[in-house]
């Protein structure tokens, strides 16, 4: 075993013996303490890149790099807008579900006389996208603590 896989068995063999003997802390806050610590065997946050594939799932996947938290899509063009396509790439930075852990960067391509030409990316759009992501992180970590 991984000292990692260690880890997290350690962390549920002590949530579970502090849930037994009531440890002075209800079953929610275990709860929560087991969804915060990083049950993954991945390098990054579970929850981001999970909401992160999610996001970008509708886009072909170029590279996925579950120990590097990096994610980066093929171009990707829009059937309403055949003439602009876009790319992403997905960078998970942290192992906690933290607002400054995951950064997108955009590229954007644009048709001009038969060529594709780069072209600015709006500025709200790497924020935006960001946003998201963080949003359905948080949920799913909320789904978990619900359900345990």
């Amino acid at each position: 075993m991984t000292s990692r896989t260690l880890r997290t068995v350690a962390v549920i063999a002590l949530a579970a013996s502090l849930a037994a003997c009531g440890g002075g802390r209800n079953k929610a806050q275990l709860a929560s303490d087991v969804a915060a610590a990083k049950l993954t065997t991945i390098g990054v946050n579970s929850y981001l890149w999970k909401a992160s594939l999610e996001t970008l799932s509708f886009m072909p996947l170029l590279q996925t790099d579950s120990n590097g938290g990096v994610i980066v899509t093929d171009w990707y063009v829009n059937p309403n807008q055949p003439a602009e396509r876009m790319k992403m790439t997905v960078t998970i930075l942290d192992a906690d579900l933290r607002a400054d852990a995951v950064r997108v960067a955009p590229q954007r391509q644009v048709l001009a006389n038969g060529q594709w030409v780069d072209a600015a990316v709006q500025a709200a759009t790497a924020q935006k996208l960001e946003d998201i992501i963080l949003t359905k992180a948080r949920d799913l970590r909320r789904a978990t603590v619900a359900g345990g």
